[in-house]
């Protein structure tokens, strides 16, 4: 390496230029790599990680399991319901605190939920993680409630999980029931939702609100469209659904055919869900497993 001339100024310059942002590796540029312009770039690292690193640890197919993050276990939906009474009770006129206690109370009444989807998740991996062969992995969006029972259920049952985890304005941190080297961040909904579905034999939602919803729709719109492998679609809890969504009232304004109505199941605990999903995949002829199914046309 030459040396620069004995200048101060030259020496001086040259440390500059060595700690500069243009003198870092592009892959070391962390600046850089956010910029707008690098939108592109950052989607494809956000869909190329996950496919990786899922490769390597041979998870083949997955099931999707979505469900509220308020819907927790019963032992910490009773203490949040004691102190939401606590408050309410020391300002009896405070409605907003009388509307909380409401809604403690009713986030209690489903804390059913939390532990049938324990139960579903622990059911799923004792039957398809034997002898360490991956199949049907549990895959949530890494949070707490419902995602969290789902993680759990299969901790408990020895076999992995994985977590797709997202970054939002307020930080939502991954349970800690996932598989370690199976938790994943995604700055984009997009490519999130794309892993979700990319090897994905079924899915179960639960309970849930605007998210789970969102994802609930994205996979019937994908598979109404056929753009997608065929999984039955899983509504666990029948009375919580139909009020929330009237799908026959959909068909009956001609909003949808008759035979979308076909695309959802119901299910009322772990064991019939799961027998949902095992006889749907029974009654078709199997891919070959080297070649898991994916999103068709992408």
């Amino acid at each position: 390496m030459s040396q620069p001339p004995n200048r101060p100024e030259l020496t001086s310059n040259l440390e500059a230029i060595l700690h500069s942002q243009g003198y870092r590796l592009a892959e070391e540029d962390i600046d850089f790599l956010a910029q707008p312009e690098l939108r592109p770039v950052r989607m494809q690292l956000e869909l190329l990680k996950p496919e990786m690193r899922l490769a390597e640890h041979h998870v083949s197919s997955t099931i999707v399991l979505f469900g509220s993050t308020q819907i927790i276990a019963e032992s910490e939906a009773q203490q949040r319901l004691v102190r939401a009474e606590e408050a309410a009770a020391k300002a009896p006129d405070d409605r907003t605190l009388a509307r909380e206690a409401e809604r403690a109370r009713r986030l209690l009444a489903k804390s059913h939920y939390y532990e049938a989807a324990r139960d579903f998740a622990r059911l799923v991996t004792m039957c398809c993680q034997p002898d360490s062969e991956i199949h049907y992995v549990i895959v949530t969006g890494g949070g707490p409630g419902i995602m969290e029972a789902g993680n759990r259920g299969a901790y408990e049952a020895g076999g992995k999980s994985i977590g797709l985890n997202i970054s939002l304005p307020a930080e939502q941190i991954p349970n800690p029931y996932i598989t370690s080297d199976l938790c994943f961040r995604f700055r984009y909904f997009a490519m999130r939702k794309l892993h979700f579905l990319l090897r994905a034999r079924a899915l179960i939602a639960f309970p849930g609100g605007f998210g789970t919803m969102d994802e609930l729709f994205e996979a019937l719109t994908l598979r109404q469209t056929h753009r997608m492998q065929e999984i039955p679609i899983v509504l666990f809890g029948r009375e919580y659904w139909d009020r929330v969504i009237d799908f026959q009232f959909l068909a009956d304004e001609g909003a949808i055919q008759d035979e979308h109505l076909k695309l959802i199941s119901y299910a009322e605990t772990a064991q019939e869900a799961w027998e949902i999903i095992d006889r749907f995949h029974r009654e078709r002829v199997q891919p070959p497993a080297e070649e898991p199914p994916t999103l068709s046309q992408f």
